[in-house]
């Protein structure tokens, strides 16, 4: 074999084995992926009940029961709203009205969270949320509901 064809063959083997190698990755990656729903995108999308998601929104007022360790409420965008269930220990930030993300799998129309994530502090509302209200178009609507918690986000109020 001539200089010139090794050399081509060690080209095209490592362009092979370089592809390869950013095909598993983008695989490894793609497991791993957890996708952020409003309601309103959840109802409309219905994603499969083995996708992990996360759903975001507001604590819907008096829709919190709790049953043991287990613990029942809905999240909304103030369009539409789902029923959540969680078995464990809520963070000490949860509550009714508040900001909050689920992380979990949709089934039968409840969202079975494994995870809850609440706003950390009087002007914290997650990002995910806030763009999920926004895009509901209920955002306006809740502005000065917002405000008046103290959880609008500093970049909105400006």
């Amino acid at each position: 074999m001539k200089r010139k064809h090794k050399r081509l063959t060690f080209v095209v083997v490592a362009l092979i084995l370089v592809g390869v190698a950013v095909g598993l990755a983008l695989n490894a990656f793609e497991d791993n992926i957890v996708f952020f729903f409003g309601p309103s995108e959840v109802l409309a999308k219905a994603p499969t009940a083995d996708r992990r998601l996360r759903l975001g929104g507001l604590v819907e007022t008096d829709s919190v029961v709790k049953q043991g360790a287990t613990v029942r409420f809905r999240i909304t965008d103030m369009a539409e709203a789902i029923p959540v269930t969680y078995e464990g220990l809520l963070p000490d930030l949860f509550r009714e009205g508040q900001g909050v993300v689920a992380e979990g799998y949709l089934r039968d129309g409840v969202f079975q969270a494994d995870e809850i994530l609440a706003k950390h502090d009087e002007n914290y509302m997650p990002p995910e949320v806030a763009d999920a209200l926004k895009k509901s178009g209920q955002w306006q609507h809740m502005e000065k509901s917002l405000k008046d918690s103290g959880q609008m986000p500093k970049e909105a109020t400006q």
